[in-house]
């Protein structure tokens, strides 16, 4: 049996939510994946500071939200949980944003739109 994900996204964009329950639902059901969700790098701190069940293993963060920014994110979590991996997720694929990301600590960089089937093999990957 597979042993159960914990994935923490991190996205300001109010579909998000639903887009990741629609297109993980199979991995959802059967427990494969266990999906938390923050709308900005405050809250998925706070969430990260509180403990989740089961504990977080994996986060997939945007870059640009309000407050504090995915890189600010990337940045304060490896500080504190420097072994847990964390993807970076964004519109501007951009080699300035892929290499900062990368330089501060990031395990992988998605672009969007987001290819989720790709983005299922990278999950596994990370956590492995």
């Amino acid at each position: 049996m597979m042993a159960t994900i914990s994935i923490l996204v991190v996205d300001d964009e109010p579909d998000v939510v639903s887009l990741f329950e629609r297109r993980f639902r199979r991995e959802i059901r059967r427990r494969h994946f266990v999906m938390h969700y923050a709308n900005c790098g405050e809250a998925a701190l706070a969430l990260l500071n509180t403990g989740t069940d089961p504990e977080v293993m994996l986060i997939l963060s945007d870059i640009n939200m309000p407050g504090i920014s995915g890189f600010d994110l990337l940045k304060k979590a490896k500080e504190r949980w420097p072994s847990l991996p964390i993807a970076m997720i964004t519109a501007y694929g951009d080699p300035g944003s892929y290499g900062r990301a990368m330089a501060a600590g990031a395990s992988d960089f998605v672009t969007k739109p987001i290819d989720f089937s790709l983005l299922r093999e990278k999950i596994r990957g990370l956590v492995s």
